[in-house]
């Protein structure tokens, strides 16, 4: 870091206060991680996994003018998410498409069209600058990131935030995001941090956490009530992590499918009521017999069909979801990483008056009802590994290639880990074991 940058980190962890903050310069330029335009044809369309440590930069951004609605957050640490993946995969569509869509909507939105895009949709920090309209927030602030960039101006965004024709996903189709030392933030993104939460922790949580509340127990998702038997694939990744914890706050029946037997204990320690193996179901998720199969071992654990099934890898699944899923039931998806394309018997879904839901991002009520179930230590961080900001390519091809559990979380300004963490007492009471779930499993 600069020696202006370095000593406005000292200033905010030593607690500066808000007249303070605003006496400190900023640099012209920060660190990021970033994709450049140049590399849109980097990888070939044959390439299954291309090497995007080819295609995220470390290097120095200026640091962009603030619109008036806008914070500018001193990131002390971010995380990897799977559309940091896509985007520097430049898959299924470059990134910079959008960014060029985003800057024809307002002189504001033009600054985003670069040559370079920073990315990262989560962050945990310290507001040190804002925007002459930003009424709700002050400098020194403790803030994360809600990653849904909404224009409050659309009708439909008083409706819901998320049917806002133009919103967007901060650092994913917006740029000035979260894996960098500065972040650009709309003020209607801010959310205060957990104050038992160390920095790397409190990032891990905003987009893969609120994405499972609206998907779970928002009534425009599955609204789910006590009693409802929930399948959650990838129940030990970073967004079944959540979805495994709201289930059981709920009082749902969480019933875990994971990829080996270590991941089956993880799952149980996290709350799962029964663990499925996929790697124990013979012929995988293929065809009626696989499906049937996957039914009857769900049946045998908790003595029901699922009420939901809690979709986000797509293509390799989703078959099988439609058909396990009781009549009635209600399929909930908000991603495809394992494909877009989808194929599933649709005599399963019409005739047993199912329902298939897509859900995308949480509006800002479902980030902040989401949020204080964080604050309260009713949700644990998933948080498994973390990385320092020059490694966050690394970091982000140990997502591509799911040699990961949980989140994978990035130290950005923050010199160290466990910085940030002002409440003991509550962090006594959840417990270091329960907190450190996902790290002692990793071994990191």
């Amino acid at each position: 870091m600069d020696t202006v940058t370095d000593t406005l980190m000292d200033a905010l962890l030593e607690g500066a206060k808000p007249d303070q903050i605003a006496e400190l310069p900023l640099p012209d330029s920060c660190t990021a991680a970033c994709l450049h335009r140049e590399d849109e044809g980097l990888f070939s369309a044959h390439e299954a996994e291309p090497d995007i440590t080819r295609s995220i930069h470390i290097e120095q951004v200026p640091v962009p003018t603030l619109a008036p609605d806008e914070v500018l957050v001193a990131v002390f640490a971010s995380a990897i998410n799977y559309n940091t993946v896509w985007s520097a995969m430049f898959r299924p569509a470059s990134t910079f498409s959008f960014l060029d869509h985003q800057a024809r909507t307002s002189d504001w939105a033009a600054r985003h069209a670069t040559d370079r895009q920073v990315i990262g949709s989560d962050a945990a920090g310290v507001i040190v600058r804002k925007g002459d309209s930003v009424r709700h927030w002050e400098l020194g602030d403790k803030v994360v990131v809600s990653a849904v960039y909404t224009d409050e101006q659309q009708p439909e965004a008083h409706w819901d935030g998320m049917l806002a024709s133009n919103q967007l996903a901060w650092g994913f189709e917006t740029n000035f995001g979260g894996l960098a030392h500065y972040a650009v933030v709309k003020s209607t993104a801010l959310l205060p941090k957990a104050p038992h939460l160390s920095w790397e922790e409190a990032a891990a949580n905003t987009l893969c956490g609120m994405t499972a509340y609206r998907m779970l127990v928002s009534s425009r998702g599955a609204a789910m009530k006590q009693g409802d038997i929930v399948l959650i694939w990838g129940a030990s990744g970073g967004l079944g992590g959540y979805a495994v914890q709201l289930v059981k706050n709920g009082g749902g029946i969480a019933v875990g499918v994971v990829g080996s037997e270590a991941k089956r204990d993880l799952a149980t320690r996290l709350g799962c009521d029964a663990v499925i193996n996929r790697q124990e179901l013979e012929g995988g998720f293929a065809g009626v017999a696989a499906w049937r199969e996957l039914g009857r071992q769900i049946r045998g654990h908790v003595g029901e069909d699922p009420h939901i099934v809690f979709e986000h890898t797509g293509q390799d699944t989703f078959g099988a979801s439609v058909y396990v899923a009781r009549r009635g039931g209600t399929i909930i998806t908000c991603g495809s990483s394992t494909g877009y394309e989808h194929t599933f018997d649709n005599r399963f879904l019409w005739m047993k008056i199912k329902r298939i839901i897509g859900s995308h991002g949480a509006n800002y009520q479902e980030a902040s009802e989401f949020n204080r179930l964080v604050a309260m230590g009713h949700i644990v961080p998933t948080l498994s590994t973390v990385y320092p900001l020059a490694e966050a390519a690394d970091a982000a091809r140990s997502v591509q290639l799911n040699q990961h559990t949980g989140k994978v979380g990035v130290l950005c300004m923050a010199p160290e880990e466990q910085l940030g963490i002002e409440d003991r007492a509550l962090r006594d009471q959840i417990g270091e074991e329960r907190l450190r779930l996902f790290r002692d499993f990793s071994g990191s």
